[in-house]
């Protein structure tokens, strides 16, 4: 049997490895790495999310708002100024982009299941941006609105809001979704800079397919009613460095309970969100065929005609079962 000294020694040996690790060393991971998704050497898993549909090849099904969520991209982060910037390590970062439409979200999504519950951690380091050159920024400065002033420039009002979340089943079909948003600006393009969670759980295929829900092109998918969220902790500037092809990565870490089934806690650069009694409402029915589920999904909205990006150095998955 193993004493406490051993696993004292075992612990002091695992960090030992991971310091000695570069691509590692930047994480904080609980003991078990269930995924480290480097995208230099791919996507990793990391694909479009789609609707669900009748499956006899016919697409005509998908419900509309998430028939163009659109494949998440590699992206040697090239701008028209600086040429290629390149990922925080590597040539290659994820990148999620929206089109250029006001209330257009773009998603990409991991699909994992659960061997066991307790805590599950995110870990990703991130940067945002809104389209650099958009003609849209041009319109603003005519408007007399975001004008740039050497310092601050329009773009950075032109980013909506960034995602990320959970669709985690328990066997017996409960399912629920832990969510953390980052909104930068409003519907009317007004800073926030605040965290926000939903307070209902997301429209599912299944209450479109019943009549119970029923959302548009341009529809929040997560929570389509704007009254359905609330903020946590203190509103967070992040470093947008001025123009919007400076792109500088910010650190994140978030963490959730699969055995209790809520949030821990969220950790974005030096700022840490206790989360433990932001609500995580589950599905009143139960779902057939998910059991175990443990699904990861991120995703960039705007609020403006202009595209948002987010992109993702990499990825680190870790978990304490």
């Amino acid at each position: 049997m193993a004493t406490n000294n051993d696993r004292v020694a075992a612990d002091e040996f695992r960090r030992a490895a991971l310091l000695a690790n570069p691509e590692l060393s930047r994480f904080n991971p609980l003991p078990r790495i269930l995924a480290y998704d480097q995208f230099e050497t791919g996507t990793h898993g990391w694909t479009e999310l789609i609707g669900n549909h009748d499956g006899y090849s016919n697409l005509d099904t998908v419900d509309d708002h998430m028939r163009d969520f659109r494949p998440p991209q590699l992206s040697s982060c090239t701008f028209f100024d600086v040429g290629t910037h390149g990922a925080m390590s590597g040539n290659y970062a994820l990148k999620v982009a929206t089109r250029p439409i006001a209330g257009h979200t773009g998603v990409a999504i991991r699909r994992l299941t659960m061997s066991g519950r307790g805590l599950v951690q995110f870990e990703t380091y991130f940067t945002y941006k809104a389209e650099a050159g958009s003609a849209e920024n041009q319109v603003w400065e005519q408007a007399g609105a975001g004008e740039w002033d050497g310092n601050i420039h329009p773009s950075e009002q032109q980013f909506g809001a960034f995602t990320v979340a959970t669709d985690i089943c328990d066997p017996g079909g409960l399912r629920y979704h832990c969510v953390a948003r980052y909104q930068n600006t409003d519907l009317n393009n007004e800073f926030t800079r605040r965290w926000i969670y939903p307070v209902v759980p997301e429209p599912t295929p299944r209450e479109h397919l019943e009549g119970k829900a029923k959302l548009s092109y341009t529809d929040d998918f997560t929570a389509p009613d704007p009254a359905d969220w609330r903020t946590f902790g203190e509103p967070q500037a992040f470093c947008y460095n001025e123009v919007p092809t400076k792109v500088n990565w910010h650190y994140l870490r978030w963490q959730i309970d699969t055995s209790l089934r809520r949030n821990v806690e969220l950790q974005v650069n030096d700022q840490i969100f206790d989360m433990r009694d932001i609500p995580v409402p589950p599905y009143a029915e139960t779902y057939d065929s998910l059991d175990n589920l443990l699904n990861f999904y991120v995703s960039t909205r705007t609020h403006s005609n202009v595209r948002n990006f987010l992109y993702l150095d990499s990825v680190l998955i870790s978990v304490d079962w």
